[in-house]
């Protein structure tokens, strides 16, 4: 875990007959290693040391049997709706972690690029899909345009902006 990164290599999918099947990732840009933030290793290593088998190809997030964990059994599993009830968000789904840290990396001011390769998509429409406008994305803007505006009037300020009519 001294690497902080996770390697995605295979997936899940869950078939029309109920059957999970393993396999590749839905395209190629699936298959990716990605940077985890370091203030969250101790709880996943918590969390690993924990429900995690020690295989080297365990589920990080297993059903009630043992299995991959379906979409439709993830709030039994995991307490889901208790949990984000009692954080005051009940309407939060699972899904909607991926598309908040997707939009904070975009705040960031990451490129689209980083954000397909952490994601695992292969083309901008599927990235443009996480990413959302924003009051801070907004604000980013007018502070780096504002930085622009000083540097070109000097230390002190002595430039003029002149209004366009």
């Amino acid at each position: 875990m001294t690497a902080r990164t996770v390697r995605v290599r295979h997936a899940y999918v869950e078939q029309a007959n109920g059957r999970m099947l393993l396999g590749p990732p839905k395209s190629k840009a699936g298959v990716r290693t990605v940077t985890i933030p370091a203030a969250i290793v101790p709880h996943l290593t918590a969390h690993l040391n924990r429900y995690t088998k020690p295989e080297a190809n365990a589920l990080v997030f297993a059903g009630l049997k043992g299995g991959p964990l379906r979409r439709s059994g993830f709030n039994k599993v995991t307490n889901w709706r208790h949990l984000v009830e009692a954080l005051g968000v009940p309407n939060l789904h699972f899904h909607d972690l991926r598309h908040t840290g997707n939009q904070l990396a975009a705040d960031m001011g990451v490129s689209t690029k980083n954000l397909m390769a952490r994601m695992g998509h292969d083309n901008e429409r599927a990235a443009l899909r996480y990413q959302h406008k924003s009051a801070k994305g907004d604000r980013i803007i007018a502070d780096g345009l504002d930085e622009l505006v000083r540097a070109e009037q000097g230390e002190e300020g002595g430039g003029r902006l002149v209004p366009v009519a």
